[in-house]
């Protein structure tokens, strides 16, 4: 082979190449939002990395502390695990019982997933900003989400079509990866 192969065509220059304009999309160009209060998102990164949680409030511009787009979120750091017929009672509660946690996360390390949580849970009112700026708060807030949690997943609430959620269904288990 000689030099002339690795010489660049006209064909081939990057100016030749056809690139859009801006002009031609609609103006002005808005993305949609899709990380609102209550999608159910799996966390991608730190010590809660693949749990699933819950958008409580978003902060789309950032705030004072934070400079960047971040979320507030509910999530479930330890599911149910296996229940048997031959287990006790008193067993199956204990198994029954899940840990959750309440973190502010940046975008970056969130992955929206399809779901999200009936609105009847009132994914808005989860967890607040007043409750995040204190130790007592956090773990406050952190014991009603555990509470409510429980109770939805153990009896999982009616879509439209009457059947259980698979949106709280897919909260409810653990992620395998």
């Amino acid at each position: 082979f000689g030099s002339r192969h690795l010489r660049s065509s006209p064909a081939t220059h990057p100016s030749t190449h056809y690139q859009p304009s801006l002009s031609l999309l609609p103006f002005p160009f808005n993305m949609g939002k899709f990380l609102k209060a209550g999608r159910v998102v799996v966390l991608l990164q730190g010590r809660h990395a693949g749990r699933k949680a819950v958008i409580s409030k978003v902060f789309d511009d950032g705030s004072k502390a934070r400079p960047y787009g971040h979320a507030l979120v509910a999530g479930v750091d330890r599911h149910f695990k296996k229940v048997t017929k031959s287990m006790s009672v008193k067993k199956v509660t204990k198994k029954l019982r899940m840990k959750c946690f309440v973190k502010y996360v940046n975008y970056n390390h969130i992955m929206p997933t399809r779901y999200t949580i009936p609105s009847e849970m009132q994914p808005a009112t989860l967890v607040t900003e007043q409750q995040m700026s204190s130790a007592d708060g956090r773990s406050e807030a952190r014991r009603y989400v555990q509470k409510l949690f429980q109770e939805k997943c153990k009896d999982l609430p009616a879509d439209k079509s009457g059947r259980p959620s698979k949106d709280v269904a897919f909260l409810r288990k653990k992620l395998r990866f």
